[in-house]
């Protein structure tokens, strides 16, 4: 599939809608998407065609060298994110190699990124249904929140708040994810690795 000059690249945060969610770890994909609006100065608004909010905008320098995007936050919980993304996808005619997915790691340690694109679902039900619906080709900003501790199973602790401790860097590192999203749509995937993963 040959990309329209004038689609967009879809920015997607995956989490889980409502207030109850807000500062859980699954949360993190939310966070950085909402840096990115607040960078762009918009408001997140309700999709006419998909159960999602979105921002349309533009990042990068002003000019020829911005791009179009749609930062995106699927209202849809987590394991059923494919069908909104999917839908956004189909409207907006945008091809796979312009979707960023942004969305909590627990093999990487609390706050390190890597940027990859395809791959496994690694057990995160957000890609799980990503993939089923639109197939894995897509790119993927991976934010560390590190392994449960003892024996706490995974599905709790990724529905766990931040730590008061972990909250002291959490601005931080939300800041240079939004920055490492950045970097792979003005320089591209290898210029982003190179200079974020960690």
């Amino acid at each position: 599939m040959t990309t329209p000059a004038n689609a967009p690249w879809l920015i997607v945060g995956l989490g889980n809608p409502g207030p109850g969610y807000a500062m859980n770890r699954h949360n993190v994909g939310f966070m950085v998407v909402d840096l990115l609006a607040d960078r762009m100065g918009g408001r997140f608004k309700r999709a006419t065609k998909a159960q999602a909010q979105v921002v349309e905008g533009r990042m990068g320098p002003v000019g020829p060298g911005s791009h179009r995007v749609v930062l995106v936050k699927p209202m849809s919980y987590m394991n059923l994110s494919g069908g909104p993304v999917n839908a956004l996808r189909d409207f907006y005619k945008v091809p796979l190699d312009r979707i960023v997915v942004v969305h909590d790691e627990l093999d990487i340690g609390y706050g390190a990124l890597r940027l990859k694109r395809g791959g496994g679902d690694n057990g995160h039900n957000g890609l799980k249904s990503l993939t089923k619906a639109m197939g894995p080709d897509y790119y993927r900003v991976r934010f560390g929140i590190g392994r449960p501790p003892g024996r706490m199973p995974v599905a709790d602790y990724v529905l766990k708040d931040f730590s008061a401790a972990e909250r002291k860097e959490l601005d931080y590192f939300v800041d240079r994810a939004a920055d490492a999203v950045e970097c792979l749509l003005a320089e591209g995937l290898e210029r982003a690795q190179n200079t974020y993963n960690s």
